[in-house]
């Protein structure tokens, strides 16, 4: 037992109890946890518990399924959200977009360049595409629309402030950050802000990995799926490559974390470069 529920007067998550939340987490999100999760899930649920003032994890579980508790399930959901990200991740990627994929957008013509940055988290990848994009094409030459989605509300109502502290800016390129972030002054000081022109190329929504409806009608040139694979078992990860496959053009990209690969788990994709793909048909 730890520490901390003991000192809460609540008894410990029992083995059939973390079951039922293990079986309701991967129903919902998809996110598969082992047993070696138990301490991470009580640790991210028991502030729920203590807010709701409840005496056990059965109760909070009734509650999460109960007729009233479609809130609830949500908030569980933002709980067990892993939302780590910073600007430009994985430098190796953003190279290979500004080196090869760019130059082959403006050779394309002038048609929409469409990107899916899913578990976009608090919103910063999807403004590092924005940045890339917007530094290497002209908007006016080459339409630019980037899809931001995320499980999370939270994360998600955070991804639509779009602002950070400003000790974040050493994550950012000079010239990128000059050009399309914004210092905060008087009450906002000590914060920046995701300039004007970046924000009007990303629009955000909610959006479960495991659903068969795309987050939005068309195809994507560049998907980024990065770190979420991770999360999920064989099957899920298998259902989760076969929907994005469904979002992307032929001929599209798509990125995964550096821990992440794809094996031989789609004849589609053809690998570019670790972590990077190419659908093949």
């Amino acid at each position: 037992m730890s520490a901390a529920v003991e000192l809460a007067g609540i008894p410990d998550l029992r083995d059939d109890e973390y079951a039922l939340f293990q079986a309701l987490i991967r129903r919902e999100a998809g996110i598969a946890l082992g047993p070696q999760k138990r301490p991470l899930l009580i640790s991210r649920l028991l502030p729920r518990l203590r807010a709701l003032r409840l005496r056990s994890f059965a109760e909070y579980y009734r509650q999460v399924i109960g007729a009233e508790g479609g809130l609830e399930l949500q908030r569980m959901i933002d709980c067990i959200c892993t939302n780590e990200t910073r600007f430009f991740r994985e430098p190796a990627q953003f190279e290979l977009l500004r080196r090869a994929l760019i130059p082959a957008f403006r050779e394309a013509g002038p048609r929409q360049i469409r990107v899916w940055s899913a578990a976009c988290s608090t919103g910063e990848e999807p403004y590092s595409v924005a940045m890339t994009l917007l530094h290497g094409l002209l908007p006016s030459d080459v339409p630019i629309q980037i899809v931001a989605t995320d499980l999370s509300t939270w994360a998600l109502e955070r991804a639509q402030r779009a602002i950070w502290p400003i000790d974040r800016a050493a994550e950012i390129p000079r010239e990128y950050l000059h050009a399309f972030m914004l210092q905060g002054k008087g009450p906002q000081r000590g914060n920046m802000k995701a300039g004007p022109e970046i924000r009007a190329l990303v629009s955000f929504r909610r959006h479960n990995l495991i659903a068969a409806a795309r987050p939005a009608q068309g195809l994507f040139d560049l998907i980024l799926c990065r770190n979420v694979l991770i999360y999920f078992d064989a099957a899920t990860r298998a259902l989760v490559v076969s929907r994005l496959l469904d979002s992307m053009r032929p001929r599209g990209f798509l990125f995964l974390g550096h821990a992440e690969g794809l094996g031989r788990m789609s004849s589609q994709l053809e690998t570019v470069m670790p972590a990077v793909y190419r659908r093949t048909s």
